[in-house]
């Protein structure tokens, strides 16, 4: 019998995690929010809060063991991923499951398992850890080469190399912009793709796989910028995403939903990334379906029906950035932003801003994507992140 309510623990309480909150509540859950920094936007609306650094291991276990939660939904990939492990050998359920999030937590892991393992097509790619060693791996492909930590988050210290000259400042780049200890970085071919999409994919209790649309999107510095729903491919290379995606994911197990990102050349269809959880460029279902990637991923972790997944509209999202550093945020243009019918905005609620920090995202639908587009991007640049007078 699965009886309600449930206590749910997030690690990581941003944009996203916030909404898998929101998604929880709407369902009774107890949601207990944890982050590195206080008022974090999860924080605003769950029932409890911690403050910790969720990539030490000690403090990671005790906060699992002082609450025993339902279920452990990390909503972030810096973690302390050795007692996730340990943590699910006492019998914590952690979603999708620790191994999941151990290798998706790591480009080289995931990047193996889906071109050495499942022998599933990727770019090109290889690895460095020194200047010298970058040298000779960027003499096995040609030039344009991304440059990109093995673990970073949100596009972080990723370059683009045109010329040699060019490798040792995307280097330093890289390790700048690195998470935890890792000097690792990754060297993959530059696609000249037609389109870059994300497959949001909902494993269940039972093993079955279901699908959302496929979303478009496009990216800045390795970092979302705008997306639309449904994105427009031929039949067989969706049904090549699919199958790929369906091949992962069952590897990977567990529940949950995944973000599955796929580069579209022509008749091929590329392994880019996945991420165990809600997707940034799902943020556009809280607009464009008629059940957000939240509570997808909610349904599916309490082992709730899913009956239908359906796009009603096509639609977009354009992302409102922070043009510079605020000890305290405030918005201007709000009104403005929500004149156009069928214009929603989300604005994050972060205590702080920094130069390039996401702090908002517009929503709009409409007759046709190019229309549902246009409204998107005019409602984000209406509006302006200000400093601000609330604490």
């Amino acid at each position: 019998m699965n009886i309600f309510p449930k206590k749910l623990i997030l690690l990581g309480s941003g944009e996203l995690g916030k909404e898998v909150a929101v998604a929880a509540k709407r369902l009774g859950c107890q949601v207990i929010a944890c982050d590195r920094y206080a008022n974090a936007p999860a924080m605003q609306i769950a029932d409890l809060s911690e403050v910790l650094d969720m990539s030490n291991m000690k403090e990671l276990k005790a906060i699992i063991h002082k609450h025993q939660p339902d279920a452990v939904i990390p909503e972030i990939e810096a973690l302390a991923v050795e007692a996730l492990i340990e943590l699910e050998n006492e019998g914590i359920n952690i979603i999708p499951n620790a191994r999941a999030t151990v290798i998706t937590m790591n480009r080289d892991k995931i990047r193996n398992l889906a071109a050495e393992e499942l022998n599933i097509k990727t770019a090109k790619f290889s690895y460095a850890s020194n200047k010298n060693e970058l040298l000779e791996a960027s003499k096995r492909l040609k030039y344009p080469i991304l440059i990109k930590p093995a673990m970073s988050s949100s596009g972080k210290g990723q370059s683009l190399v045109k010329k040699e000259n060019e490798l040792e400042a995307a280097l330093n780049r890289a390790l700048e912009g690195a998470r935890g200890e890792s000097k690792l970085v990754i060297l993959e071919e530059f696609l000249n793709f037609d389109l870059e999409i994300t497959l949001l994919t909902i494993r269940q209790k039972d093993g079955s796989i279901l699908f959302c649309p496929p979303i478009g999107h496009e990216q800045a510095g390795g970092d979302y910028q705008c997306s639309w729903q449904p994105a427009q491919l031929s039949q067989e290379n969706l049904d090549k995403a699919q199958k790929i995606a369906k091949i992962v994911t069952d590897n990977l197990g567990g529940v949950g939903l995944f973000g599955v990102e796929f580069f579209i050349c022509h008749d091929e269809v590329i392994f880019s990334e996945l991420s165990p959880r809600p997707h940034d460029t799902g943020l556009v279902t809280l607009i464009s379906q008629n059940m957000s990637e939240f509570e997808l991923h909610l349904r599916a972790i309490l082992e709730l029906p899913i009956p239908s997944i359906y796009n009603e509209n096509p639609s977009a999202s354009r992302v409102i950035l922070a043009k510079d550093n605020f000890s305290k945020v405030g918005y201007t243009g709000v009104d403005k932003a929500l004149l156009e019918k069928d214009t929603k905005l989300l604005l994050f609620g972060k205590p702080n801003a920094k130069k390039g920090r996401r702090m908002g995202v517009a929503l709009a639908l409409d007759k046709t994507i190019e229309k549902a587009r246009y409204k998107a991007d005019k409602a984000a640049a209406e509006v302006e992140v200000i400093q601000g007078i609330m604490p």
